[in-house]
């Protein structure tokens, strides 16, 4: 028995040797000498402090602020930790509603948030992202049509021109992944902090 019991026993203890300590720790120390920032999680300072991730939305509600693709992340309830209240872009709990096609609460979610949109620029139509919320519930990018459709209401709100919100959404707008993965995006945090600094041109 104990000739069985002891090679089991050494390969455990190898095998969690190795994949437990040494390739998380290689894939860590390559990481941080590789891509030093992106390892640290994509930070982005401003002033000398963090102020977000590049890779994790915030909820910017404000009408001076672009607002990102609704989140259905949620939290404990305070009051009452066997229940769930909304809370979003909560990188804790990273997951989307579960909710269907065929979900009362989330036709009726998406009717009331198209309405607010549309009357917000009305005449033109609602791009699909502000109305639908990604797997994670953490997207932190929009699409370039998400964009524009909130430059009339965060040029109005900052009383600056359109066409120079215009010129920030296209500076701010970043292409595929070498050229093919993914889709043309514009990060709402980069893009808001990018806003911010206009003032200080």
């Amino acid at each position: 028995m104990l000739s069985q019991l002891r090679p089991a026993l050494v390969l455990l203890t190898v095998l969690t040797a190795i994949t437990g300590l040494a390739y998380p720790l290689a894939v860590t120390g390559l990481a941080g000498l590789i891509f030093p920032a992106r390892a640290a999680g994509s930070l982005i300072e401003r002033d000398g402090h963090v102020v977000g991730s590049s890779l994790i939305g915030q909820n910017f509600t404000g009408a001076t602020y672009f607002h990102g693709r609704p989140s259905a992340t949620s939290a404990a309830d305070p009051a009452d930790p066997a229940k769930t209240v909304p809370a979003p872009y909560n990188a804790s709990n990273s997951a989307g509603s579960n909710l269907g096609p065929t979900s009362a609460a989330l036709a009726e979610r998406v009717r009331g948030d198209r309405d607010a949109l549309q009357a917000e620029n009305p005449g033109h139509p609602v791009p699909v992202d502000l109305v639908t919320t990604s797997g994670s519930g953490l997207d932190p990018d929009i699409s370039p049509d998400a964009a524009l459709f909130q430059v009339p209401r965060v040029a109005k709100a900052r009383n600056l021109p359109e066409d120079q919100v215009r010129r920030l959404v296209a500076e701010q707008t970043e292409g595929r992944t070498l050229g093919l993965l993914g889709e043309t995006r514009v990060n709402v945090l980069a893009l808001n902090l990018a806003l911010d600094g206009l003032g200080a041109r």
